[in-house]
């Protein structure tokens, strides 16, 4: 069973849209997934219960015990997390649970900036484990064709950590799917929308078998 766990203690960074995706991305290529929701607020919850009979499973888990907790459920090939905001206790218990932490940020510096703190925890976590803890940045919420979301990767290098090449951008049509407790990659699964999501899901595989 391999953890993930989508954390950026900023909200409004694309964490939920990223974590859902990601989940159905990799239900959708055959395994067997568990997408926890660790946010209070409940919004992968949300989503979930917005269709009657939801494929995929999601159940909440918002006190810091998760990595006590994910001992007690029956064993999946994947379980996602999707991170609390402002809530250091919870980001801990989701680092903890984790082989690998995926930190969306915004191609905005005031966003990079607010990841200070949690990237400390996650360096933190990885000297703890003698590495066995993967971790890396995806670039969320980017808008196409802006200078800014190509200058971000050089401004996100002095944290250390590695950047993906998949790329998560704006749309329109990840709202919409939302709203009826889907993804662009059961409902327009040949958008561009999905072959990003597909793409993500796809590198972050690859970097857990390799284990680098």
């Amino acid at each position: 069973m391999q953890v993930i766990s989508v954390i950026n203690q900023k909200g409004g960074v694309g964490k939920t849209t990223v974590a859902t995706h990601l989940a159905t991305a990799l239900r959708l290529a055959g395994h067997s997934v568990l997408l926890v929701d660790s946010d209070p607020q409940g919004s992968a919850r949300d989503w979930a219960a917005v269709q009657e009979d939801h494929p995929l499973s999601v159940v909440g888990m918002d006190r810091p015990t998760i990595e006590r907790d994910l001992k007690s459920i029956a064993p999946v090939d994947f379980v996602i997390i999707d991170g609390a905001p402002q809530a250091a206790d919870l980001a801990v218990s989701a680092i903890k649970a984790s082989d690998f932490v995926l930190i969306p940020v915004q191609p905005s510096p005031y966003d990079i900036w607010a990841t200070a703190d949690l990237v400390e925890l996650v360096k933190q976590r990885i000297e703890i484990t003698d590495g066995n803890l993967q971790a890396a940045f995806v670039v969320s919420r980017a808008i196409t064709g802006t200078n800014i979301g190509k200058e971000v990767s050089g401004v996100l290098e002095g944290y250390e950590l590695p950047i993906l090449e998949s790329r998560v951008h704006q749309r329109v049509n990840y709202a919409s799917s939302a709203a009826s407790g889907s993804t662009v990659l059961e409902d327009q699964p040949d958008s561009e929308g999905a072959k990003e999501m597909a793409q993500l899901a796809a590198e972050i595989k690859t970097l857990l078998s390799k284990g680098v």
